[in-house]
């Protein structure tokens, strides 16, 4: 029998009076997955911080959490402190955040075996290098000497791994290692994390919201819900003979290659009881619409479009100019929701950018109701953007941290249509419930809200404007999959009311395939594949768009 390595008899974690996360058992054996599954707020990072003893002091664990029959809850921080990083490590949710930006990747990593072993400063430097090689790093010599800042996030995500395994832990936590990665990327982190665990025999605890992403790593599987325990079994029986109505909610409303319904089903509906009638759009409709809209006057018509950026000048060479957009041509017909996919790189948000007046172009043409966008002026532009809005993918950075929202939405309405004080705050009070928020939010900052909160925030206030045109940039890539059906719902909602036409940029071509009418597919700045976004799914034609594709049914 393997060893049990971690066990958790009536854990639970709370603040003051109130529980956070109720009394939880589990164990974890040696060389075990477990996946702790669950949306935001459901306890699954309080439990690993726990687990690590990273809780903020105004927490307090009770119970039993036994790491090789030592309670980890009775340790105090010098008995602890010791064991991170040597017996049990943590890769965490935000690798840019985690890394030190002033700090070289090497030497960080180097830091861990300072840390925890005798070995000197030379053969720090050759194990860090034979780590970066063995997560699969590119040219690990020239990334030892990197700055975070200079590599893609799927790079900085593997240092973080080499920082995990340098000592060799017996448990490792992941901690949503791949929420707002490439589905390519996303699918290389999850093979290395699985080689990787089999060659040093580790156990490894993977946290996520998506049961899609955990199905694919994860022997068993924990499902939180507000700190309850909902269900706690194999993956296999999770998957196949899901038992609690939370768990199959979970399961049904992530889009997937075979979603074809009008409104994709919700977790609420499933708690609630009344997710007993599903309404479904068959392909053969969807296409007869699609090819119907693409028999109207193009809403854009993009033409050579490409755009230059000028790579940093350093030490000893020169400035380099980098293709972001190479002769892209392409339309966007009124009513259509056109998704745009590809790698990070590709040129997906540049363009849209482009679209949106965020840059400029550096060649080719955007022609939107006879003007050239890439021509326009600011006067033209001002007038412009009344009619061509973006949400952004961290609706958070786009909000005033200082102004409450209900402010933000009315400022809007009265710089663009010169509304009074009285009628901005009415009208604004009037979006909000339109998105599925209480006027009594107008107050509120947006800190107060959560992720999926405030990118209902974010659609608010492009509505506010009264569009034509919307680009949707990522804006449902890192929410709950809860949240991401209520978003796609809402839009889809906002698009049969208003008669809106998007521009939908996203890695994951499960959502394309679901919300859009077509696809088109980016790599390096360039149109590799377009068609009807079923045709594209089911039978693509270049090898990178179905490499994509492969990478999003794993």
């Amino acid at each position: 029998m393997p060893e049990t390595l971690l066990e958790a008899q009536n854990f639970s974690v709370q603040a003051g009076d109130q529980i956070l996360v109720h009394p939880l058992s589990f164990t974890v054996q040696a060389g075990e997955t477990l996946g702790i599954v669950g949306e935001s707020g459901s306890g699954k990072s309080l439990t690993s911080l726990a687990i690590m003893g990273l809780l903020p002091p105004n927490l307090r664990a009770s119970g039993h959490l036994l790491f090789k029959a030592k309670n980890l809850l009775n340790l105090t921080e010098d008995q602890f402190s010791p064991m991170r990083g040597q017996q049990m490590a943590m890769i965490f949710q935000e690798p840019m955040s985690a890394l030190n930006p002033s700090i070289r990747c090497g030497a960080q990593v180097a830091e861990m075996l300072r840390q925890h072993t005798t070995l000197k400063a030379t053969a720090r430097k050759k194990k860090v290098i034979a780590l970066f090689e063995e997560v699969e790093l590119p040219r690990a010599k020239q990334m030892y000497r990197a700055y975070p800042h200079q590599l893609s996030g799927g790079q900085k995500q593997r240092v973080m791994i080499a920082m995990a395994l340098a000592c060799k832990p017996k448990l490792l936590i992941a901690d949503e290692p791949t929420t707002a990665l490439d589905v390519s990327v996303q699918a290389g982190i999850l093979k290395l994390l699985k080689k990787l665990q089999q060659e040093y025999g580790m156990a490894l605890i993977f946290i996520s919201h998506d049961l899609q992403v955990v199905h694919q790593v994860a022997d068993s599987i924990l499902v939180l819900h507000q700190g309850h325990l909902k269900e706690y079994a194999s993956a296999h029986t999770v998957f196949n003979h899901p038992q609690d109505p939370y768990t199959k909610g979970l399961l049904a409303c992530r889009p997937t290659a075979d979603s074809y319904d009008k409104r994709l089903p919700l977790v609420r509906d499933f708690l609630l009881n009344e997710n007993a009638s599903r309404e479904v759009i068959s392909p053969q409709v969807k296409e007869e619409r699609t090819l119907s809209r693409l028999k109207q006057a193009p809403l854009f018509e993009i033409r050579n479009l490409s755009k230059f950026f000028q790579s940093a000048q350093g030490l000893f060479k020169s400035a380099q100019s980098v293709a972001a957009l190479n002769q892209v041509s392409l339309e966007v017909y009124p009513g259509e929701s056109l998704g745009l996919v590809g790698e990070s790189g590709s040129g997906k948000t540049t363009l849209g950018r482009l679209l949106v007046g965020l840059e400029k172009a550096s060649a080719g043409e955007i022609f939107y109701e006879k003007i050239d966008l890439a021509k326009a002026s600011t006067a033209q532009w001002r007038k412009l953007h009344r009619k061509i809005q973006i949400i952004f993918q961290d609706p958070f950075a786009s909000l005033n941290p200082r102004m409450p929202i209900g402010n933000a939405i009315a400022e809007v309405l009265q710089v663009q249509h010169k509304r009074s004080s009285a009628q901005a705050k009415e009208e604004a009070e009037s979006l909000l419930e339109k998105v599925g928020l209480l006027k009594e939010y107008y107050g509120r900052y947006p800190h107060e809200f959560s992720g999926g909160q405030r990118q209902r925030i974010g659609i608010a206030r492009a509505l506010a404007v009264q569009p034509d045109f919307i680009v949707c940039d990522e804006s449902v890539s890192a929410l709950d999959v809860s949240v991401q059906a209520q978003i796609l719902n809402l839009l889809n909602d906002l698009k049969d009311e208003f008669g809106f036409t998007y521009l939908f940029i996203s890695h994951d071509l499960n959502v394309v395939k679901y919300f859009c009418d077509r696809m088109v597919v980016l790599q390096d700045g360039k149109v590799v594949e377009a068609g009807l976004a079923e045709d594209v799914y089911r039978q693509p034609k270049q090898e990178y768009t179905q490499k994509l594709i492969a990478a999003s049914q794993l």
